[in-house]
């Protein structure tokens, strides 16, 4: 089981690392699923929108509620995200790597796209997951001591899903 993991940084930069990686794989011939993020700040605004690309080729889906810039606490639209979680489902049992954009509170409750994240594993499939620091328990409860805490460089973290990926094949 290759369950990867990737510790916030700054915001947004995980964001863009997952989108880097998902590039590479793509131009490497391999297929993901899953979701990266995607971040829009609006003039005027705070806080950026958020969407998720659902890979490997869209929909973008809004997953951010606009509550005001006053607004403190969570803005997840978590029907926006269950549907990028259909999605996702669909397209797992073609997809050669799972990509979730970020394992949170409602991937620890067993919700979004936590199904798809067992299902991979289950699978053999390479998963890789970012992470903000206060889901980390959760997640690695969830994980149940198989994850492997990644670098925050898209080289290292692109070797280790074709590392995973090659392993894989040669089990299969």
């Amino acid at each position: 089981m290759k369950l990867g993991y990737i510790s916030a940084g700054p915001e947004g930069e995980t964001d863009l690392l997952l989108q880097e990686v998902a590039r590479r794989l793509s131009a490497h011939g391999l297929t993901t699923a899953g979701t990266v993020q995607i971040n829009t700040l609006r003039p005027g605004r705070t806080k950026s929108d958020m969407d998720l690309l659902v890979l490997p080729e869209g929909p973008q889906i809004r997953i951010s509620l606009d509550r005001g810039d006053a607004a403190t606490g969570c803005r997840l639209d978590t029907s926006a995200l269950e549907e990028a979680a259909v999605i996702v489902a669909q397209r797992l049992g073609a997809a050669d790597v799972l990509m979730v954009n970020k394992f949170g509170k409602q991937e620890a409750d067993g919700h979004g796209l936590a199904d798809s994240v067992a299902e991979a594993l289950g699978d053999g499939k390479p998963v890789l997951c970012g992470m903000a620091d206060h889901f980390l328990e959760g997640f690695l409860n969830y994980a149940a001591g198989h994850a492997e805490e990644l670098p925050r460089e898209a080289d290292q973290v692109f070797a280790w899903v074709l590392e995973a990926h090659q392993a894989r094949l040669a089990t299969v």
